[in-house]
C-alpha cells in the first residue's frame, strides 16, 4: 500500500474508533453533521479567497474527516460504505472522461464540459440544469447555472454583447424605480445582477471572490476609519457625513 492509502486507512480506523468510544461522535448523525460541513466548506473558501495554503491543507483535512464520518454512518445504516463511495467516483470519472479512458476526441476544456453534459443527459438528468442545488447561495447558483447553459450552445458570443444586456437590464431598472413598484424593483435589481454575473464569466472574474474580496476590503478600510475617528476623540456616530468621506478618501489612498 502506497503512502497516501496508508494514511486514508489510519483515518477511516480513526473513526471507526471515536465511533464505538466518544460519547459526542457517538451521538451525530447525518443531520446534525450537515451545518457543520456547511461551516467547513465556507472556511476553506475563505482559505482559498486568502491564497492560504496552510489553512486550505487543514480545511481540506476537515472536510475528509466529514466524508469518513458520513461514510461510516452510511455503513452503520447499511446504506453504503467509503468503498462505495471511492469506487462510486472513481467510475463516474472513467465515464465521464471519455477522452482518456475511450477513443473520444477533444480539442479544449470547452469541449470536455460539453461532453460532461451531454453525458450527464444521458445517465437520466431531464435538465441540464438539473444538477445545480438548490441551496447553494444566489450568487454562486447564478454562475453555475450560466455554465450549464453555456454547455448546449445558449450563451452570448462576446463580451460586448453581454455588456449591451447590462446596460438594458440598467435601463429596465430605472424605469420602474421610477413607478416605484417594490416588486418590479425587486425583479429587474435581480435581472441586472444576473448580467453583471454573466459579464464577469465573460472577464474569467469569479463574481462570488470578488464580491467577498470587496466585502473584505470595505470591513478593513471601515474599522480603520472607526480607529481614526476615535483617535480624533469624536466618534463615528457624532460625525457629519463630509467628515467621515474625508477620512474615507484619505484611508482609499493608502495601500490596504
Amino acid at each position: 500500500m502506497n503512502k497516501s492509502g496508508e494514511a486514508f486507512e489510519r483515518l477511516v480506523s480513526i473513526m471507526n474508533d471515536l465511533r464505538e468510544k466518544c460519547p459526542w461522535d457517538k451521538k451525530q448523525t447525518i443531520q446534525t453533521l450537515r451545518q457543520m460541513t456547511l461551516e467547513e466548506t465556507y472556511e476553506l473558501t475563505d482559505a482559498i479567497t486568502d491564497s492560504n495554503w496552510q489553512a486550505i491543507k487543514e480545511e481540506l483535512g476537515d472536510l475528509l474527516l466529514h466524508i469518513v464520518f458520513y461514510s461510516k454512518i452510511g455503513t452503520e445504516q447499511a446504506q453504503f460504505s467509503v468503498e462505495d463511495v471511492i469506487n462510486g467516483i472513481s467510475e463516474k470519472l472513467i465515464a465521464r472522461h471519455p477522452h482518456i479512458y475511450g477513443d473520444v476526441q477533444v480539442n479544449n476544456d470547452e469541449d470536455v464540459k460539453r461532453n460532461w453534459e451531454k453525458l450527464k443527459m444521458k445517465e437520466g438528468k431531464k435538465s441540464v440544469l438539473s444538477g445545480v442545488p438548490k441551496t447553494l447561495p444566489a450568487l454562486v447558483k447564478a454562475m453555475r447555472l450560466q455554465e450549464k447553459a453555456k454547455q448546449v450552445g445558449f450563451e452570448w458570443e462576446n463580451k460586448e454583447q453581454v455588456w449591451e444586456k447590462v446596460k438594458e437590464e440598467e435601463a429596465e431598472l430605472q424605469e420602474v424605480i421610477a413607478t416605484g413598484e417594490q416588486e418590479k424593483m425587486e425583479e429587474e435589481f435581480g435581472d441586472l445582477l444576473f448580467s453583471l454575473v454573466n459579464f464577469a464569466r465573460f472577464l474569467n472574474i469569479d463574481a462570488e471572490n470578488a464580491l467577498e474580496i470587496t466585502n473584505r476590503k470595505f470591513i478593513r478600510r471601515f474599522t480603520q476609519m472607526e480607529a481614526e475617528a476615535q483617535g480624533t476623540g469624536k466618534p463615528l456616530a457624532e460625525m457629519t457625513l463630509e467628515e467621515m468621506d474625508a477620512i474615507w478618501n484619505q484611508i482609499k489612498r493608502q495601500k490596504d
